[in-house]
């Protein structure tokens, strides 16, 4: 890499105008990116998983300043290669089984590259009426896929959009239902709302409440137990209204959670939303993570009770094939959003909207600008269809399956909680390891190994998985959903496992 000199008055050093966009070099250019990822993904198993890199590697590693001539594209891949890979966590690879999947496919690659390609701003429907008219259909091909309610869609007087992420989503949803509830109370009162989920709910809820204006004393973290798997009960959620109406306070909002990061529990939503319609508060579903399983018939009993749902939300850009960012958010009343989130400039002004007969996503989220994300969902369920998805999302299911069937073959090991999809919470056991003096109780002993296995077995790079604290329990997630996992895969991931739990338990 050149790096910047003192040629500024030298204007002959840049051969000629730069063209950005020539079309024969984006076509050269873009064929050398594709080859480069394609054989990336060729070799992706041989990285470690996890990158091994120390913080601030690249900064020794780049020259200090940008170059002042233009360096071509082949010096900059090999750049990327020697410099880049290394500090990447491989969230594509077939060994990668932390957090939640962020899976890649063709169809979700190629749509991103389309909806880049053409770039525009898609703010309101005049600035690109396909972006909006797409997004539209596609969001109620997918509601109809999950069979949401008529009220959801479209169709029914509902209707969807594509957000970046889940935070954005209920920040949207808590700003909606707070200004409709500050409109009957006034907003003098704002002081009075509160927000609630369970202690397993997402911090993406804390902090939309916080950017909200809600007073930090009024967010609830309602306590869940290992006796409903973790999950809020209906009953919890009763107390905790009861006592803040008691207290002359204001309840607006509940996170109901289907799939929750930790452990995957799920919220019953019936009956949850029965308490929350008996008081008038605001329900938004949080199904990012498991919501996509949900297009199979067999697991959309997990969404039973959301007719009664103001709204919900699950990212394609985990277990969708779809690439981040792409959070699809439905709403039961839309005009709740744009009565909130809407501003009418006189640059913006425009027959169409004005007739009232087109949607401005605009009006729908948080910022004013906003990509063509919904090329690559469309790309995405065209490219594979319902039966490939369901197909994908089964076989992640079974690999789960049959990984906690290898650690019920290990009697040190224990699967924490009951699997719902496709995440594993598992342990060594605390009887396996016990306490080494008496100020370690055999748990705190049990979490303390579990760790150090955990931080072993990543710091092989051969598999990367990520950990919970669950009932005051640590645990190792074992997440499915990396598109290029096969079972090989899991099959070994639990032999790397093994190995470490042996070296660990015969180090003294």
């Amino acid at each position: 890499m050149g790096s910047i000199q003192n040629q500024e008055s030298h204007h002959g050093s840049s051969a000629g105008t730069i063209r950005p966009l020539d079309p024969e070099e984006f076509r050269r250019q873009g064929h050398l990116v594709i080859d480069f990822l394609a054989d990336y993904y060729n070799n992706v198993e041989k990285y470690p998983v996890r990158s091994q890199v120390e913080p601030g590697y690249l900064k020794k590693r780049m020259p200090e300043s940008a170059p002042y001539d233009p360096e071509p594209i082949e010096e900059i891949l090999r750049d990327v290669q020697k410099d880049i890979v290394p500090g990447i966590t491989h969230w594509q690879s077939p060994s990668y089984f932390a957090y939640f999947p962020a899976s890649g496919s063709i169809a979700g690659f190629l749509g991103e590259i389309l909806g880049i390609g053409f770039n525009i701003v898609g703010f309101n429907w005049m600035s690109s009426p396909a972006a909006t008219e797409l997004e539209s259909i596609v969001m109620d091909w997918l509601g109809k896929m999950l069979k949401l309610p008529a009220k959801f869609l479209f169709s029914g007087g509902g209707g969807g959009v594509l957000q970046g992420t889940t935070c954005e989503a209920i920040l949207c949803t808590v700003v909606a239902a707070r200004d409709q509830m500050l409109k009957k109370i006034g907003r003098e009162n704002i002081n009075k709302l509160v927000v609630y989920g369970s202690d397993q709910t997402h911090s993406a809820l804390q902090k939309a409440a916080q950017i909200a204006g809600i007073n930090p004393n009024n967010f609830r973290a309602i306590a869940t137990t290992k006796d409903n798997a973790f999950g809020l009960t209906a009953e919890a959620f009763r107390a905790a209204v009861e006592s803040d109406i008691e207290s002359g306070l204001v309840p607006l909002f509940l996170c109901a959670t289907i799939g929750t990061t930790s452990s995957t529990a799920v919220d019953p939503l019936a009956p949850l939303c029965e308490v929350a319609q008996e008081y008038g508060i605001w329900v938004h579903v949080d199904a990012a993570y498991a919501g996509s399983v949900c297009i199979c018939p067999e697991y959309r009993h997990y969404l039973d009770g959301i007719e009664n749902a103001n709204s919900f939300s699950l990212n394609a850009h985990k277990w969708f094939l779809t690439t981040l960012d792409c959070c699809c958010l439905w709403v039961k009343d839309p005009s709740a959003l744009v009565k909130t989130l809407s501003t009418y400039p006189e640059y913006l002004r425009n027959k169409a909207s004005e007739t009232k007969q087109v949607v401005d996503y605009k009006d729908w989220q948080i910022t004013l600008s906003r990509r063509f994300r919904s090329l690559k969902l469309w790309l995405v369920l065209r490219s594979y269809g319902i039966a490939n998805l369901r197909k994908f999302l089964r076989s992640h299911v079974k690999m789960a399956q049959d990984f906690e069937g290898l650690i019920e073959m290990d009697k040190r090991f224990q699967v924490v909680v009951p699997r719902k999809f496709a995440t594993v919470c598992f342990r060594m056991s605390p009887s396996e390891i016990g306490g080494n003096h008496e100020s370690v109780t055999r748990e705190e002993a049990a979490n303390n190994f579990n760790a150090k296995l955990l931080e072993s077995i990543n710091e092989s790079g051969k598999i990367y998985m990520t950990h919970a604290v669950i009932g005051g329990v640590y645990v190792m997630r074992f997440a499915v959903g990396a598109s290029l996992t096969e079972n090989w895969h899991v099959i070994l991931a639990w032999k790397v496992v093994q190995e470490h739990a042996n070296a660990l338990l015969t180090t003294p």
